[in-house]
């Protein structure tokens, strides 16, 4: 299966551990986060079994810019000639996708937790080390809401990256969480509500802090970046992730 349905009018699209998500809003869409590259293909392909067109894609929105995130925003810039927005904090690792600094050495995860060597081989495999920047965008700081189609409210949740932002759906009861809160930590292959490892975090104490704003919402439910959407409430995720701190 290309995609599920996965609230009123979001279809998530996942390939080898990794989400982006369709946002309908009549006969135009938007895109949160654009994958590894190698998931163009099957999201033109859940896009046509929508009963759309691609010029109906009119945005894509980037939760962060890491760049299993970015993986194809460059080639739907060029493609489909629509603005890709990115919190203004994250646009340089946006065009330099691997120049961040995480806390922690990620390349002793491995060795900590084997568990996660397939899925970053997955993850390798679907293009994670060949993903081109893209420069050009659109930069949202103060703006709360986007004038895309479904007009999601921003939510700024720093910590994973210096400009992550969540995306609300409040019509949809829906938060796109994308690594301000997982269900799955790729580098330690650890499952349920939690934080990334710090091997892909900026600040954990920050991003801790920001569970806060998640919680907010009061979202039914939550989206994100890594592993299957969370049903129960974004603020009974929220809990869990504080107690399992960040690795």
């Amino acid at each position: 299966m290309d995609s599920q349905q996965v609230a009123d009018g979001i279809h998530r699209i996942g390939h080898a551990h990794t989400n982006c998500y369709l946002v309908q809003d009549g006969r135009q869409l938007t895109l949160v986060d654009a994958g590894l590259p190698s998931m163009w293909e099957q999201t033109m392909r859940v896009v046509a079994g929508l009963g759309h067109a691609p010029d109906d894609i009119k945005a894509l929105v980037l939760t962060h810019a890491h760049f299993d995130h970015i993986g194809f925003a460059a080639r739907a810039q060029r493609a489909l000639g629509i603005p890709v927005w990115v919190h203004e904090m994250d646009a340089f690792i946006a065009a330099h996708p691997y120049r961040y600094k995480p806390e922690r050495n990620r390349f002793v995860y491995p060795l900590r937790y084997p568990g996660a060597i397939p899925i970053l081989v997955r993850m390798t495999r679907a293009g994670a080390l060949n993903v081109r920047g893209v420069e050009g965008v659109r930069t949202y700081g103060q703006i709360t809401e986007l004038d895309v189609p479904g007009h999601p409210r921003l939510v700024f949740t720093p910590g994973h990256t210096d400009g992550h932002c969540a995306i609300h759906l409040p019509d949809r009861d829906a938060v796109i969480t994308g690594d301000a809160l997982v269900t799955l930590d790729p580098y330690s292959a650890r499952t349920g509500p939690r934080l990334v490892a710090r091997a892909a975090t900026t600040d954990r104490r920050r991003a801790l802090a920001s569970l806060d704003a998640l919680a907010a919402t009061g979202a039914g439910v939550a989206l994100p970046g890594h592993g299957e959407p969370w049903t129960d409430g974004i603020v009974g995720a929220v809990e869990i992730a504080r107690r399992q701190g960040a690795r």
